[in-house]
């Protein structure tokens, strides 16, 4: 794929990004006027109201003016990353968000990265040793782990390597990058493991199926070596529909993660959305909503280029 063929792809998708994040931004301003009741009630978040304080917030929020006025003025705040203060702790959403946004980004990359080494590498290994003992040692594995919930793979590590064998710290966020690292281990991993289950049997599925493909047999027929056979016929044709479930699983990690969080008492983004949505905290719930949307919009477009880097062959232009 030529670099110019790519940044018109990246162009063309940014622009569809930019109409996508328009209609939610809509869709979520709306949640103040669809909720029960006047918007005032809903932005009081519960909280004793006095006529000083619904005309404050009347002319903080501009419900006086038309609703696409409203919506308009809403926007451009949005635009400079200002969603209003939460109703419930009355601090500026974004320094809500900013607080808990590094802790949420490091527990998630840390349990992708430790799910894609704990189950694309095992499905390879599956599929190259399908049949045997290993293979159906794998398979059963990921059968039990895929069972499991991960907050209970996460209770269950947190007795075994924290409270019975003190090895990883029981709750908390560390200081410093390599501190954090070392307390998210145990949430990352109960993380990881249901998801690497599910990475594992979808690898293993996909290589299965490419070792079977009349080409790879002919590679072989031909005393290519096994290591180029691998890299260029195997892995790349059976990595592709991983990427496609492994760019969903990001999203899930980094905003889903909401009992594993509150296992470890980590206190990231799924449990603020979750805690927002209890106390009817719509600034909180608007400015998570967009965030979380964004996120899942990067990783697609991120997913879509990591299939050219994985296999030239794909190409993005428009065809007649």
């Amino acid at each position: 794929m030529s670099l110019k063929s790519t940044l018109a792809f990246i162009a063309r998708r940014l622009v569809a990004m930019a109409v996508l994040l328009v209609v939610l931004s809509f869709a979520v301003f709306s949640l103040v006027h669809i909720a029960p009741g006047d918007a005032v009630d809903a932005l009081l978040g519960g909280r004793p109201s006095s006529p000083e304080l619904v005309a404050t917030l009347r002319k903080q929020h501009h419900l006086d003016e038309p609703f696409l006025t409203q919506y308009w003025l809403w926007a451009k705040d949005a635009l400079h990353l200002d969603f209003g203060a939460s109703t419930q702790t009355t601090l500026p959403v974004t320094d809500e968000i900013g607080a808990r946004f590094g802790s949420s980004v490091l527990l998630g990359g840390y349990a992708y990265a430790l799910s894609l080494l704990f189950g694309v590498v095992p499905g390879v290994i599956a599929a190259l040793k399908q049949r045997q003992a290993l293979d159906r040692g794998l398979v059963a594995g990921a059968v039990v782990a895929l069972s499991t919930p991960p907050f209970v793979l996460g209770i269950l590590l947190l007795y075994l390597f924290a409270v019975l064998t003190p090895l990883f710290p029981a709750a908390g966020k560390g200081e410093g990058l390599l501190d954090e690292l070392w307390h998210l281990t145990l949430p990352a991993v109960a993380l990881a493991l249901t998801v690497s289950a599910f990475l594992l049997r979808h690898t293993r599925a996909s290589m299965i199926g490419v070792l079977n493909q009349d080409y790879v047999t002919f590679a072989r027929a031909r005393g290519i070596a096994t290591r180029r056979i691998m890299l260029r016929y195997l892995l790349r044709n059976a990595l592709i529909p991983v990427v496609t479930v492994s760019g969903v699983l990001l999203t899930y990690f980094v905003t889903g993660a909401v009992l594993v969080e509150s296992t470890f008492s980590i206190g990231g983004l799924g449990e603020l959305l979750v805690q927002a949505a209890g106390t009817s905290d719509l600034p909180m719930i608007q400015g998570l909503t967009l965030l979380i949307a964004t996120i899942i919009i990067t990783a697609n477009l991120l997913t879509d280029l990591a299939y050219v880097a994985i296999d030239p062959r794909i190409r993005f232009e428009r065809r007649s």
